[in-house]
């Protein structure tokens, strides 16, 4: 029997190729040859979530209040918590009935929120390169990408009056992120003091995704877009448990800020999904309002590593910029090598992976990405095969 033609979404034929397919492919050749992989391609932390915050959600687990469908916006407790976390770190005032919001992980908000706002053929401001769930939330809208080019002639930040006027007056949503995936740049309040007096200047909303300010390095604390004087009057920020707490795979986030925003973002969220598991919840609470000791170690294991890779790099002759947050090192390929080539070089010859800069946007070629999210021994074993098969 025949049958049917079953044909994929415009939407879905519009997404680009997907980031680690290849990759994948080749680690398999790799592997199935025998060669042992030591993979700093994903940004996925390696160390387990904190005892204190399993043991909390071992409890709530067992509380039946917790088997029953969650609120949409997330517990009155947990977006007090998410308030007066914000409160102490940032030094961000949030009201907890109105400018925060629970999210099943902060990738959930940001693909969402272009639903809520973006018409077909409006335009989204995106970094390039960058995290592809902005340019990928944006299709899913059925709106126009326009990216933002970030360079390091201009410290990886996007420049604002390099925008089209004709683009701006047609923009919904911008997009950014820093500390930066995958450039490791940070920006300062004087950055977001422009950004809010652009988004004023044609009412653009600023999505501003802060997954990485809790992993800095040397004493260095990175700050909030909600830090910039009038952000809150043009902007939201996404915040996750995921990176901070090790807590990838529990999918608990929050996104805080403008009230009304919020409110649209919670609409198509009531309509979509039934909230986060109350005990999951319960654990994120934990999180944030325990002794920060395992987030202080945290950063100092992660600095460690940092500075195993850099003194790595300088020995193969290989430039990168020392990250002052994140867990990522944005490594320019040596000469002659595309973002492509020289991952498949480290790759097939070290076992060796790591990601292509022109994966996260057509401005990361030239660049491959190391994660540090592998014990340090394995950081130096995978540095020392790169140097012995040379390139």
């Amino acid at each position: 029997m025949a049958s049917i033609n079953i044909e994929r979404a415009h939407r879905l034929k519009r997404l680009p190729p997907y980031l680690f397919a290849e990759i994948d492919r080749m680690k398999a050749e790799v592997a199935d040859s025998g060669m042992d992989i030591i993979s700093l391609g994903i940004g996925d932390p390696d160390l387990p979530t904190p005892g204190h915050i399993i043991e909390e959600l071992d409890v709530a687990s067992r509380k039946l209040t917790n088997h029953q469908y969650p609120s949409y916006e997330g517990m009155p407790s947990y977006r007090k918590a998410v308030a007066d976390w914000y409160g102490s770190r940032f030094g961000v005032a949030l009201d907890p009935a109105s400018e925060v919001i629970s999210l099943i992980g902060s990738k959930e908000g940001i693909a969402h929120i272009p639903l809520a706002f973006v018409d077909p053929g409006d335009h989204v401001l995106v970094p390039d390169p960058a995290y592809p769930v902005y340019e990928i939330g944006t299709y899913f809208a059925d709106g126009q990408v326009h990216f933002m080019p970030l360079t390091a002639e201009n410290d990886f930040l996007p420049d604002l009056g390099a925008i089209p006027t004709d683009v701006a007056k047609n923009t919904k949503l911008m997009f950014i992120n820093y500390p930066n995936n995958p450039t490791a740049a940070c920006a300062e309040v004087g950055f977001y003091n422009e950004l809010v007096e652009f988004a004023r200047a044609y009412d653009i909303i600023v999505c501003s995704d802060n997954a990485y300010s809790e992993m800095a390095f040397d004493g260095y604390e990175p700050i909030s877009f909600l830090n910039a004087e009038g952000a809150k009057d043009v902007g939201v920020e996404f915040h996750s448990c995921s990176k901070t707490y090790n807590m990838t795979g529990w999918r608990i986030a929050s996104a805080v800020g403008n009230a009304e925003v919020l409110a649209g973002l919670g609409a198509i969220k009531t309509n979509v999904d039934s909230g986060v598991f109350g005990a999951v919840q319960e654990a994120g609470i934990k999180a944030m309002s325990a002794d920060q000791t395992c987030v202080a170690e945290m950063r100092k294991m992660y600095q460690g590593r940092r500075d195993v890779v850099m003194e790595g790099l300088a020995k193969l002759g290989l430039q990168a910029n020392t990250p002052k947050a994140t867990f990522y090192v944005w490594v320019r390929c040596p000469e002659g090598f595309t973002s492509s080539e020289f991952t498949a070089h480290v790759l097939r010859n070290c076992g060796v992976v790591t990601t292509p800069g022109n994966g996260f946007g057509p401005s990361g070629e030239g660049y491959i990405r190391f994660a540090l999210t592998v014990p340090e021994a394995r950081l130096k074993e995978a540095l020392e095969r790169i140097e012995k098969a040379g390139f």
